[in-house]
């Protein structure tokens, strides 16, 4: 049976981007409908790092990267793989990738990343304190850690870049790491230490108090899988299966999803899937207290309510394919580098990151005007840019200038490349 709806505003995706965007729209007055056929803050909102990543500047794609890419691509144990299966599908991805990481692509694409991250630390305070977590919301900062000290040695340019950028940053020598994470192995190279940043010591708790806060508010969650999206004179109508939704405005934030539905709103977005994985230990004192990235080893060692996770890697090969138990290995095999002693992980899990060529998500009005925006292909950093998405959407349908040039972040910037 086919339920119809009408509202205001129609956000299709539950994700952490689009929940946030539902919660500043329904503060400011809009009556506010979820469409997705997942449970709130199901997928990437849920298995991710848990890390507000406001030092996360350098896109994906890099000089250093290109230089590497084909190792990396086909080497089965490098952070960043791909299914050979899926290569045929991905090459158009991968050249507009190895061009956005060519040396003036990948500056300006740091620039557009950091205008974004300039305000996601304070933004979160605000977030967290809206829906009861700050005490999810945990203040002692990220490290990256460097194995050798020739790896500590090549990182102090990127650090410099960073710098350069706004971002605070020490560099911690062996001892004065120890003495900051006594329960970590000795690292020969030393850290690279983010004191200002975040992390969330539970992102599902996060997610269900948003969800809760969502709720209370009156937002209505239709579980529902919108296929179509159609432009009417007065509004856009969202159809799937058993969905009749009308709507005067859409927010498309569907992560990995969006793709499809973009293509729909008149914007053709290069829009593909990065598969990301995470194990987890139970324990009641996770060995760390604050988020760590081996760098050399792509993921992170991230302490959370009762359990460590070790989140990361990047694969790519579309969103049908089962879990690759080799990339679960190889996350299991890393955190045991580091901790011998770790048993048989209690879960593992696979999900799906909305990712694009130049590492900057689509964030704004869709080609043909505002009735449609978009807010997704957030790729790494969708957790710590969701209430600043949330706030560029808002002002977007409010009809107020954001704060920040959006231009970057523009769909049309893929037309005619």
């Amino acid at each position: 049976m086919t339920e119809r709806h009408t509202t205001e505003i129609a956000v299709i995706g539950a994700g952490v981007i689009g929940m946030a965007c539902a919660l500043r729209l329904v503060s400011e007055g809009r009556q506010v409908v979820i469409v997705d056929p997942e449970p709130p803050g199901s997928g990437a909102s849920y298995g991710n790092a848990g890390t507000i990543a406001d030092y996360a500047v350098q896109p994906v794609g890099t000089p250093d990267v290109l230089k590497s890419l084909p190792s990396l691509l086909f080497d089965r144990n490098s952070p960043l793989a791909i299914r050979h299966a899926a290569l045929p599908s991905l090459a158009p991805w991968l050249l507009r990738f190895a061009r956005q990481s060519l040396p003036g692509a990948a500056k300006r694409n740091a620039h557009a990343i950091a205008s974004l991250l300039a305000g996601a630390a304070p933004m979160w305070n605000e977030l967290a304190a809206e829906v009861g977590g700050e005490a999810i919301l945990q203040s002692r900062g990220c490290l990256y850690l460097y194995e050798t000290t020739k790896a500590f040695r090549a990182a102090k340019a990127d650090m410099a870049f960073r710098q350069s950028l706004g971002i605070f940053v020490e560099m911690l020598r062996p001892e004065e790491l120890a003495a900051l994470e006594p329960g970590l192995p000795v690292v020969e190279g030393g850290a690279a230490f983010f004191p200002a940043a975040r992390f969330l010591s539970d992102p599902v708790r996060m997610m269900a108090l948003l969800a809760a806060r969502l709720e209370q508010a009156g937002v209505t969650h239709l579980r529902h899988r919108a296929d179509r999206i159609q432009r009417r004179i007065d509004g856009v109508l969202i159809e799937g299966p058993g969905l009749h939704l009308h709507a005067r405005q859409v927010v498309l934030a569907a992560g990995a999803h969006s793709r499809r539905l973009a293509a729909q709103s008149g914007d053709t977005v290069p829009l593909d899937t990065e598969r990301g994985y995470h194990v987890e230990w139970d324990m009641e004192r996770p060995r760390l207290t604050r988020p760590a990235c081996p760098t050399a080893r792509g993921f992170y060692l991230c302490p959370m309510a009762g359990r460590l996770r070790v989140a990361g890697t990047v694969e790519l090969g579309g969103l049908t394919a089962p879990p690759s138990p080799h990339r679960i290995a190889r996350l299991i095999e890393g955190a045991r580098a580091l901790f011998p002693d770790l048993k048989e992980p209690t879960r593992d899990w696979m999900g799906f990151r909305p990712s694009l060529p130049d590492s900057l998500p689509v964030i704004g009005p869709s080609r043909d005007g505002a009735q449609i925006i978009h807010a997704f292909g957030h790729g790494h950093i969708g957790l710590t840019l969701a209430p600043i998405t949330a706030r560029i959407v808002a002002d977007i349908i409010a009809g107020r200038p954001p704060a920040l040039d959006i231009a970057p972040y523009a769909a049309t910037r893929f037309h005619g490349r």
